[in-house]
């Protein structure tokens, strides 16, 4: 494989700037940016691995842990965003946002 095109790093683009309506608690804030920590600690660690030449299956194994943890918080946001934010919208009578909902689950597949 070309290491060029190993190297590339995908665009990923906001597709909008909305404000959450509905406040996170400081304790849900606190939990989610706790998780944001731990999964940042484990991408320094991979980092390591790579400097200390680590065998590719203890690195691959890191990389699971951090691809799984990364996908069990978009849940939560997504769990969130249904409870709060799809809420309120369809509330004001925006049911648009069923369809951006489904839209958002494919993404996190």
């Amino acid at each position: 494989m070309n290491q060029e095109h190993l190297e590339k790093e995908p665009v990923i683009e906001a597709s909008c700037c909305h404000q959450k309506a509905v406040p996170r608690s400081e304790e849900a804030l606190r939990n989610l940016k706790n998780r944001l920590s731990r999964m940042s600690g484990q991408l320094n660690g991979i980092s390591r691995m790579l400097d200390e030449n680590r065998y590719c299956g203890d690195i691959l194994i890191q990389v699971s842990a951090v691809e799984n943890a990364l996908q069990a918080f978009g849940y939560l946001i997504l769990q969130e965003h249904m409870e709060t934010c799809m809420v309120e919208e369809i509330r004001k009578g925006n049911l648009d946002i069923v369809e951006e909902a489904f839209e958002l689950m494919k993404k996190l597949k």
